[in-house]
């Protein structure tokens, strides 16, 4: 998988390639005036507004994935029928940038399910609000987005069973499916790895109270809002490093480890791992805990993928990042480790970097 792509659309890599195409004919049955089944598609549609824009000049990533996360909540809900909590954002590239005033579509379709678990595809295109519609939007991001439902105890419920009816969502299905065992690896990479003061490269600790305001449909912090918070984090230990704005193109695995509870104290911690050529890998670990005692428990982490882009918008080369302490050389080993792990998922690749190739 290439974790430093530039490109206009979304990356083959990211998806099936049958499913990577405009708004509008993302689905053969659906352009054939054949609607999908509706209990498992749910398609938000709105304006991208002011308040939307970011440190870029267009919308954040972390507005992105808010986004995705409650529309990929809706449909699970609806399947479930019960109250559901993100587990798991898949990999996900954010190719075009989404600009404010554009008319913006988040589809959220569910192309799997186990036991108590929705496997959840999610799909951003957005476009000129005037001519959407009737003109081929511009595909934005994709990612498989892993709901649980929980019954009124906490605990997982079983969850009616998804059975694909066409070619497209058979595909998708076995997308979904084959992702689960490199999911699993990386998960194992990640428990062996620590975070400690011994370590020597950019970093940032951002420290709040979780609001009201960030509440979701449980009670608890609303996982997108935990997206835009991991995005912050690591917008800021990128740029620190770099001295330059930068953005994000991927975000690599967001797991969810345990709810985040309002009226918590929360840390993110942000901190460079590894450098590509152009590509500044961010671990971001985000920790909470009740403010009247000192401990902290990890409720989510991931790894995201930054650049620095020129007037031109073309991402640039940045100074490679040279470990120092034992463990700047442990997490940097993680970090490729995580390359080459994602790199046996179907249609994925090491980046260019690595192939020798950029």
């Amino acid at each position: 998988m290439s974790h430093e792509n530039e490109s206009a659309t979304v990356p083959s890599d990211t998806v099936p390639s049958a499913a990577v195409q405009p708004a509008g004919a993302l689905h053969p049955e659906a352009a054939a005036g054949i609607p999908g089944p509706a209990s498992n598609v749910v398609t938000l549609r709105f304006l991208a507004a002011p308040m939307d824009l970011g440190h870029s000049g267009s919308v954040d990533a972390g507005t992105i994935l808010e986004w995705v996360d409650k529309a990929a909540y809706a449909a699970a809900v609806g399947w479930a029928k019960a109250y559901c909590v993100t587990a798991y954002v898949g990999n996900i590239h954010f190719a075009a940038p989404v600009e404010v005033g554009d008319m913006v579509e988040v589809e959220a379709r569910i192309v799997h399910t186990g036991r108590t678990s929705m496997h959840i595809l999610t799909t951003v295109t957005s476009g000129d609000p005037r001519t959407f519609g009737s003109v081929p939007a511009v595909a934005r991001s994709q990612c498989l987005v892993i709901f649980v439902a929980v019954g009124d105890d906490g605990k997982p419920v079983p969850v009616p069973e998804f059975v694909p009816a066409t070619p497209l969502e058979i595909q998708q299905r076995d997308y979904a499916v084959a992702r689960i065992k490199v999911r699993e690896e990386i998960s194992e990479s990640m428990k062996r790895v620590a975070y400690t003061s011994a370590g020597t490269s950019e970093s940032v600790v951002l420290r709040f109270m979780a609001a009201p305001s960030d509440v979701n449909w449980g009670g608890k912090v609303h996982g997108g809002i935990v997206m835009d918070w991991i995005d912050e984090a690591a917008y800021v230990c990128a740029t620190r490093y770099c001295g330059r704005d930068t953005v994000a193109v991927f975000s690599g695995g967001v797991r969810f480890y345990r709810p985040l509870l309002i009226g918590h104290l929360v840390e993110v911690e942000a901190r460079l791992v590894y450098t590509g050529n152009k590509g500044m890998h961010v671990a971001v670990n985000v920790r909470s805990g009740d403010p009247k005692t000192k401990e902290m428990e990890l409720t989510t982490n991931c790894m995201t993928v930054m650049v620095t882009r020129d007037e031109s918008g073309t991402a640039v080369p940045v100074q490679p990042w040279v470990p120092v302490s034992d463990e700047d050389r442990a997490l940097h080993a993680h970090a490729r480790e995580l390359i080459e792990i994602r790199a046996k998922a179907p249609g994925n690749r090491l980046p260019n970097h690595l192939l020798g190739t950029d």
